[in-house]
This record gives structure tokens, C-alpha cells and sequence, in this order.
């Protein structure tokens, strides 16, 4: 029985795409809908979201982000006003043409993202430097378009959180862009143990409008790059095609300087593709919506059951805890445990009851262990810490030892053919030579990386002078 459940997941080196979309099903993250595109967010996928959202939550209110929420639909006008970003959304926008029975005056577009609408509440909010700044974020959903849909990395709804900001000055502006970049680098690093490459996006890849677009990259586990949280400097773009100004202290009129920052739902899918394996789900304990299985063995005898109730009250107070007191036999549980890739399983039967001991088997390396029951909570406690601390170093070590450097044209095609991962290569800042390299090799320009290094004096592609150390990949 529990051969048949693990059976059913195709092997990640044989097929990492078909891999990806058995975990997210067997593991029962999300369901298909009526409307393509679009997906039902189960409980055991919606809680990893839930505790990804109480977790960034807490760190954007220490930085002084207030929540709000505006509304879903955006005037067409009103949409128009940015040039650059509606040219960027265009493609992707859904619109509401009729209301009831009734065709409406002007089109409403479903929010694809908010600045128009932040700009335009903002405009009628802020009048004076007293004002200033505004720290705004709303947790909501958005919705594009897409061609190509996979769960969590790219559906037509999707959940995310969108900050906001405005600000008297640049400098302002350009400090609160790169602190919500390391919020997100940090909780991506301590919550859901994946390293990333903090960075800027080049002119061809920020975000439409923006002066400046900021990244974290990861790598997933196939060797291609995964773009998982942006955060924008608008400078005074937005705020001049809004009128968006206030009055300054000596009394003049002046634009706000703006910033945006958001992640998504996606940060599942990362998770699931820099932790998983062939046996599914592999969740960091932070992030683990059930940290502990506790699985009775021979649990119709007498004490059984009752045992596994009072250690699950004794280590609820310590960790996420649930008791599997379901007919299915042991080993079905045990591989229902692993393919929902939670942490920690205790086994405990009427043999360990006579022993005072259980046993703890670790998700992240299969590890079982023998522990006295008066030591448990602290046995718990310790795995917990280490496993998450673990489960980071071993991605870092996947990162590191696939993350490439090439010098000339030869060695980049060849790498990015052959040994899939991050190439770090130098690059003349020309777009012409970024789409080159797209064009013939499918990789991307992920990032130019805060610390830059200098690996030739030459561009990887046309031998021009560089300007910038580049990480290139293929990426979702």
C-alpha cells in the first residue's frame, strides 16, 4: 500500500516537469476548476500560505508597513495614465465590460497589480511633507492572463501581497526598496530555507514603469532559476502621470517618490522545487503547517491510542502537532507523511509503551531515532532547529556547487547546455547582446548581483567591454 502511493509519483531526474505536478497533486495542495487557469487552494496548500503570510507579516509591521486593501477594479482612464506600465499589462489584463445587464460607460480592468490604484488614492491622501511617508501593503489577489498555467509558478489568479510607498525623497525611496528586498531575502533564508542571489534587474527585465526593479533569485532543483520577490524604485514616474504631490516645508509643491514590493503564492512552488524528492514534499519546520505526525502502531491495543493522545498534548505546546489515528495501515501512513513532506514522524506501539521510548524519524534524511519519552519534547525541539538549519545548508550547497562561471562565448553555451544552474558571466550592458544570448540559448539575465566580481574584462558575448558580473539562467 505504501509502495503503491510513492509509486505514483514519476522519478524528478526522469521527468522534473510531470515530477513537480504529482507532488502538487498527491500531496493534495490544489485542485483543478471550471475556468482554466485558475485553482482551488486546498487546506494543506492554503496553510503553508497562511503561515507564509503571518510570518512576513510580522517582519513588514517591524518596519513600520501598515495594511490596507483597495478595491479589485481599475478604470480603464485610469489603468492608461502610465504608458510604460500599461504597455507591460497589456497583454495580460482581464476586463468587466458589463455590470448586471447593463454594458458599463468604461471598461474595468481586474487588478493585474495596484500602482494605478495606489497613485490614485494616493493623489486625494497626501497634501502635505506631513503626510509622508506612506508605508502601505495589502494582502489580496491579482489576476493575468497567462498562456501557459502550471500550480503556484504561473495561474491566472494568484494570491500575493503588494506594498506601497511614497516618500518626500529619493533617497527615501531608493532605502525603503532595498530594505524590503532583504526583508524578503532573509525570511526566504530562515523560514522557508532556500538561499537566494539578492541583485537588479537589468533596463530590459524590471518591472514596467519602475526606474529600478531589485530581485532575489533561487535555483531550483532542476538547475533552473525561480525570480521570488521583487521590490521596485518608481522615483517620480508615477507620481507626476498621477499628480501625486505634497507641500513641502519651505511651502513648494513637490512629487513623491514611490517604491513597490511583492511575492507571491509562487514561494510554494520553490519550496516544493528546492526541497522536494521522489518521495514528495519535503517542508522546512517553519513553514511546515503540521510539524509532528504522531503514528500509532497496533493502535487498536489497549494504551495505544491514549499514549499517542498525551504526547501529542505534551508537544503541542512546543510545535504544530497532529495524532494519524486513521484505519490505514502503518505503512501507508508513513508514506502519507512523507509525500505531505512533514518534518518529524513519531512511532509509538504497545512494545515502545513497555520501553518508555518512541521512535523519531527524520523527513529531510530518513534518520530514525530511539527516544525516551521524558525526553521527547526536548528531542523535538533540538530536530526541529537543526532540520530547518540543515535543510538551508543543503540547498545552499545545490545552489553553490551549481552555479557556473564562464569567460567566453564557447564555455557559456556549453555550460548552459550541459550543466544546468546559474551562470555567472560578464556582460556589456547592451539589451542588443541580453536578447542575443536569450535568442540562442534561452537563458535569461537574472540579476546583476550586489557583489559584483570581476571574471574577465571582455562581454561573454560580443567581447565588447563589460560593465557588470550578470547571473544568467534558464528560469520558470
Amino acid at each position: 500500500m505504501a509502495d503503491k502511493k510513492v509509486e505514483a509519483i514519476t522519478s524528478m531526474e526522469e521527468d522534473f516537469a510531470q515530477w513537480y505536478t504529482d507532488v502538487v497533486v498527491k500531496a493534495d495542495l490544489t485542485g483543478y476548476t471550471s475556468v482554466k487557469g485558475f485553482m482551488v487552494l486546498k487546506p494543506a496548500g492554503y496553510a503553508i500560505w497562511e503561515l507564509i503570510q503571518k510570518q512576513l507579516d510580522e517582519r513588514f509591521k517591524a518596519t513600520g508597513v501598515e495594511n490596507v486593501y483597495l478595491p479589485m477594479l481599475i478604470p480603464e482612464g485610469l489603468l492608461q495614465k502610465e504608458k510604460d506600465h500599461v504597455e507591460g499589462f497589456a497583454p495580460e489584463v482581464a476586463w468587466v465590460t458589463h455590470g448586471g445587464l447593463s454594458e458599463l460607460q468604461e471598461k474595468l480592468c481586474v487588478r493585474p497589480t495596484s500602482e494605478t490604484l495606489f497613485c490614485d488614492f494616493y493623489q486625494k491622501d497626501i497634501t502635505s511633507y506631513r503626510d509622508l511617508p506612506k508605508v502601505y501593503n495589502q494582502w489580496c489577489s491579482v489576476v493575468r492572463w497567462e498562456k501557459e498555467t502550471r500550480p503556484f509558478l504561473r495561474s491566472r489568479e494568484f494570491l500575493w501581497q503588494e506594498g506601497h510607498t511614497a516618500h518626500a525623497t529619493e533617497e527615501e525611496a531608493q532605502e525603503r526598496t532595498i530594505q524590503m528586498l532583504n526583508v524578503y531575502a532573509d525570511f526566504c533564508e530562515q523560514v522557508l530555507a532556500i538561499p537566494v542571489v539578492k541583485g537588479q534587474k537589468t533596463e530590459k527585465e524590471k518591472f514596467a514603469g519602475a526606474v529600478a526593479t531589485y530581485t532575489i533569485e533561487a535555483l531550483m532543483h532542476d538547475g533552473k532559476a525561480l525570480q521570488s520577490g521583487t521590490s521596485h524604485n518608481f522615483g517620480d514616474g508615477f507620481a507626476k502621470a498621477f499628480g501625486v504631490q505634497y507641500t513641502d516645508k519651505e511651502n513648494h509643491l513637490q512629487y513623491v517618490h514611490q517604491t513597490s514590493w511583492g511575492v507571491t503564492t509562487r514561494l510554494i512552488g520553490a519550496i516544493i522545487m528546492v526541497h522536494g524528492d521522489d518521495n514528495g514534499l519535503k517542508l522546512p519546520p517553519r513553514v511546515a503547517p503540521v510539524q509532528v505526525m504522531i503514528v500509532p502502531i497496533q493502535q487498536k491495543k489497549e494504551g495505544v491510542l491514549e499514549k499517542a493522545e498525551e504526547l501529542r498534548a505534551k508537544l503541542s505546546e512546543i510545535a504544530r502537532v497532529k495524532v494519524d489515528a486513521t484505519d490505514k495501515s502503518p505503512g501507508f501512513k508513513f508514506a502519507e507523511c512523507e509525500m505531505r513532506g512533514i518534518p518529524l514522524r513519531v512511532e509509538i506501539g504497545p512494545r515502545d509503551i513497555e520501553n518508555n521510548q518512541c521512535v523519531v524519524v527524520r523527513r529531510d534524511t530518513g534518520e530514525k531515532i530511539t527516544v525516551a519519552l521524558d525526553e521527547l519534547e526536548q528531542k523535538v525541539s533540538e530536530l526541529l532547529e537543526t532540520i530547518q538549519k540543515d535543510m538551508l545548508e543543503t540547498a545552499r550547497a545545490h545552489r553553490d556547487s551549481h552555479t557556473y562561471t564562464a569567460v567566453n562565448w564557447d564555455e557559456f553555451k556549453d555550460t548552459i547546455e550541459n550543466r544546468p544552474g546559474f551562470i555567472k558571466a560578464m556582460w556589456c550592458g547592451e539589451t542588443e547582446c541580453e536578447e542575443n544570448i536569450k535568442a540562442e540559448t534561452g537563458a535569461s539575465t537574472r540579476c546583476m548581483p550586489f557583489e559584483q566580481e570581476t571574471l574577465s574584462d571582455v562581454c561573454v558575448c560580443c567581447g565588447k567591454p563589460a560593465k557588470k558580473m550578470v547571473y544568467f539562467g534558464r528560469a520558470y
